[in-house]
């Protein structure tokens, strides 16, 4: 029997269209068109003999055949890649630490990081998520190249390139719960928290009572509190989940400054993390 090859390409196109759950998001991140991207996927499956998704007019789902490739694809791939930035790109390796706000970290990052591990193999990311407080603390005590960090957006600008900016939101259970309390109950973050000190701090401006009604440690703790009515909490408006309501005016909240996230590097940083530096700013700019 002859040997067959799988096309690394093919390969490619079908784990970025799994990851993607879509054709047109695939082509979008590998630079195709979507009709370029249907028809690689129809070549590997008549490479492989097997359907490996399923189509319909507003789904995509993965075939159990798909579900058998998919790992065994996500190894050829990493080999590859690995192997070609180890023979073109030997110096572009190491280890970079960074550290992240989490909500920014959830909502944002994860695709900017997972486009330089896959375009540079051979870097070992180590990222930490707290609060900006403590990393920028931990920053100057040395343990990390790079960290982003929430701030004001009139600090200086000398304190680290601005990558990312966005409105601030009170948000509640729904509208009317927003209105019902003399004092405000928040939900907030453990001190030293950026929001919890901004929602503080604006609440007071108007004279307007609060208290801390619910402290949590991580974000899907803060969400699950309001959830359930126990407060009210402050989130980027990008941030807002379905099912949870933002509040104003309306309800008596003032209006919140923009969060603005900042990029510092540390003094004698590697190549390798100042290319990283670099890609996350580029990165965050297209998106901000």
């Amino acid at each position: 029997m002859a040997l067959r090859n799988l096309d690394i390409d093919l390969l490619r196109c079908f784990v970025t269209i799994a990851d993607t759950g879509s054709l047109t998001r695939a082509g979008e991140r590998l630079g195709r068109t979507q009709s370029a991207i249907s028809l690689q996927l129809k070549r590997l499956e008549e490479q492989v003999g097997r359907s490996l998704f399923l189509r319909s007019p507003r789904h995509l789902s993965i075939t159990p055949e798909g579900e058998r490739l998919i790992g065994p694809a996500r190894q050829i791939l990493r080999l590859n890649d690995a192997t070609l930035a180890e023979m073109f790109e030997p110096d572009i390796a190491g280890s970079v630490r960074v550290g992240v706000p989490e909500d920014f970290a959830t909502a944002h990052l994860p695709s900017v990081l997972a486009a330089f591990t896959e375009a540079h193999p051979l870097v070992e990311l180590e990222v930490t998520c707290d609060l900006t407080l403590n990393l920028l603390e931990r920053f100057h005590a040395g343990n990390f190249d790079l960290v982003l960090v929430k701030r004001q957006p009139t600090q200086d600008v000398q304190d680290g390139v601005r990558v990312w900016r966005e409105p601030l939101v009170w948000v509640a259970r729904d509208r009317q719960s927003a209105a019902d309390f003399e004092r405000v109950p928040l939900v907030v973050s453990p001190e030293p928290c950026v929001y919890r000190k901004r929602a503080t701090e604006a609440l007071d401006a108007i004279g307007r009572g609060w208290r801390v009604a619910y402290t949590s440690t991580s974000l899907a703790g803060s969400l699950s509190a309001v959830r359930a009515g126990l407060g009210i909490t402050v989130l980027p408006l990008e941030m807002v989940p379905a099912g949870l309501a933002t509040a104003g005016e309306e309800a008596g909240l003032p209006p919140l400054y923009d969060t603005e996230i900042a990029l510092l590097e540390a003094p004698g940083l590697s190549d390798t993390a100042h290319l990283l530096a670099q890609h996350i700013i580029a990165a965050l700019e297209r998106g901000a």
